[in-house]
């Protein structure tokens, strides 16, 4: 096989930037077909990307014989079906995190993927950051020591209109849905060590109508590793100065800092009112692209039959440690992990 030929399914907001890489930026890809319910979402396929074949529903997708793969960028609760699907219909998956809202389906649907003969892969995105690659390196190098201590945020630019909102019930709570990435960080570059406790709290600062969800929109965790290793986590919906994430590495000889200024660009204003420098407004921008990046991983990978950087096994424990910390916000209870 020369290329990859992909159907994706989802065309959202995210799902149509993961199509435009497909078709655009990933030289061993081949979108050849999308699916999605919306008739607009279909027709900017076909309009903006070419895309001839398109569909309604995600069964007739993975029911295309001409495709190797499928790309799931659809909501969450849907994920550990459809990858299971799309396996047991002869499609490698390259599916956008979380893996499950369900740590049981997380479990069952990477014990089906163990034993799939296509492959299956989730996407944490910021593991192929240029920035965090660096970093991971260095310390891989033991250029601090032994790392023991990650401090890690993903902090959006409030949205006056509060959007986000009605999506809200489906996310699984802020620590899924957004200190997931945290957790796979800290998880990756303090070595992969085994969660043994953790602790999440909150508060609901700007959107009330997250109470009755039972989730809040700004969320601190501390999570407990074996071998004395720790992670600390800040996750909000209400930065007032843009989306602001950023990750510091310490350990027994030194630090390793990604995105602790988290600017648009270099450029930098000194006036009357201060220095001060622009930020970007939303993840995408941010590791737009880590994306493409993470793409041409997946590809190639199946094409070459290489390892994913990124396994099952990981993406089951980023969400365990995630729903722990939910669970202890619910309870005021620190969680221990077994």
């Amino acid at each position: 096989m020369s290329t990859l030929r992909i159907g994706l399914a989802g065309l959202g907001r995210l799902g149509q930037r993961y199509a435009e890489n497909l078709a655009r930026n990933v030289p061993r890809a081949e979108l050849v077909a999308v699916c999605s319910p919306m008739d607009d979402e279909r027709a900017w396929a076909r309009d903006t990307l070419g895309v001839q074949v398109v569909h309604e529903s995600f069964e007739q997708l993975i029911a295309d014989p001409s495709l190797d793969a499928v790309f799931l960028v659809t909501p969450t609760s849907l994920h550990a079906t459809q990858i299971e699907q799309a396996l047991d219909a002869g499609k490698h998956v390259f599916c956008e995190k979380p893996l499950s809202l369900s740590l049981d389906d997380c479990r069952r649907t990477a014990r089906h993927a163990e034993h799939a003969a296509k492959r299956a892969m989730v996407g944490f995105v910021r593991r192929f950051d240029e920035s965090y690659r660096h970093a991971f390196q260095h310390i891989e190098a033991g250029g601090i020591g032994r790392p023991f201590l990650v401090y890690s945020q993903t902090t959006d630019l409030a949205d006056p209109t509060g959007a986000f909102v009605k999506f809200a019930p489906t996310s699984g709570g802020i620590f899924l849905d957004c200190s997931v990435h945290d957790v796979d960080l800290a998880r990756w570059l303090l070595g992969r060590p085994k969660a043994i406790k953790a602790y999440g709290a909150g508060t609901v600062a700007m959107y009330p109508a997250l109470e009755a969800m039972g989730d809040v929109d700004n969320g601190v965790g501390i999570v407990e590793f074996e071998g004395g290793r720790m992670a600390m986590f800040y996750a909000s919906r209400t930065q007032a100065h843009g989306h602001d994430t950023h990750t510091d590495v310490i350990g027994t000889a030194g630090r390793v800092s990604v995105g602790r200024n988290p600017r648009a660009d270099r450029v930098e204003i000194a006036d009357a009112s201060g220095v001060r420098n622009t930020v970007l407004p939303t993840f995408y921008e941010r590791f737009a692209p880590a994306f493409v990046t993470q793409a041409r991983h997946f590809v190639d990978a199946v094409l070459d039959g290489t390892p994913f950087d990124l396994t099952m096994d990981d993406a089951v424990e980023a969400t365990r440690i995630a729903v722990a910390l939910r669970e202890s916000l619910h309870s005021g209870e620190p969680v221990h992990l077994q």
